[in-house]
């Protein structure tokens, strides 16, 4: 599935694509509304996040021109300002979902996902390494026959780590994807929700471990 993220503030594109990447979706990033509108013009893309105010032309612009081309693509669009104006314009110019910011990346992955469904997408509800196994739409990880429910910041690590398999997560992508870009947390926040992660695994008794490379990140490996 293809998605284009139309989003001006570039750090905030760039984490966006990541973790839509991280759920294996194929996503494209452009900063500015006149070239987002010619790349949502093209027909190719499954969804279009869509930022409301954008240099060229503004998010309503765009996406009033995808629907005057007959282009059924859904749109989530966002926006920093919470006023009902503001979503009245952005649902009437034919955007499909709306979301305020700042909001968290579960919100997100959620709102794409009930939008791709319209669309016919086969969403995925699980994840899995080694004896382990990440329900989706529950936040249950499972070793066996034992569960044990998530918090929604244990459930995103342990997302970013199953989605990268054994390859390393940089500790600065998880404080970008669960605490958010503009966020003040720290290395700390991390190393805490890594050991209660850890905590949780060893509760299942399962053999998969988190590994921390010096000065990098973690890497989920398989204890023999």
């Amino acid at each position: 599935m293809r998605i284009l993220v139309v989003e001006d503030e570039k750090r905030l594109a760039q984490a966006l694509a990541e973790i839509l990447r991280e759920q294996r979706y194929a996503v494209e990033t452009v900063y500015d509304g006149a070239e987002g509108r010619d790349y949502a013009l093209s027909g190719q893309y499954d969804l279009v996040i869509l930022d409301v105010m954008l240099p060229g032309a503004d998010g309503f612009a765009v996406a009033r021109a995808m629907r005057a081309a007959n282009l059924a693509t859904p749109v989530l669009m966002l926006t920093a300002r919470d006023e009902l104006s503001s979503k009245v314009n952005g649902l009437d110019s034919g955007a499909d979902d709306y979301m305020t910011k700042p909001f968290a990346p579960e919100e997100l992955l959620a709102r794409v996902r009930a939008l791709l469904r319209r669309q016919g997408e086969v969403v995925m509800e699980s994840m899995e390494f080694g004896d382990v196994r990440l329900n989706l739409a529950t936040c249950e990880l499972s070793c066996g026959i034992k569960s044990v429910r998530l918090g929604y910041k244990e459930f995103e690590v342990l997302r970013m780590l199953l989605a990268r398999s054994a390859a390393i997560v940089p500790k600065e992508d998880i404080l970008v994807k669960v605490w958010g870009a503009e966020s003040d947390a720290v290395d700390n926040n991390v190393e805490a929700y890594i050991s209660f992660s850890r905590k949780k695994l060893s509760f299942l008794g399962s053999r998969v471990s988190i590994t921390a490379v010096r000065r990098i990140g973690y890497r989920l490996e398989m204890r023999p």
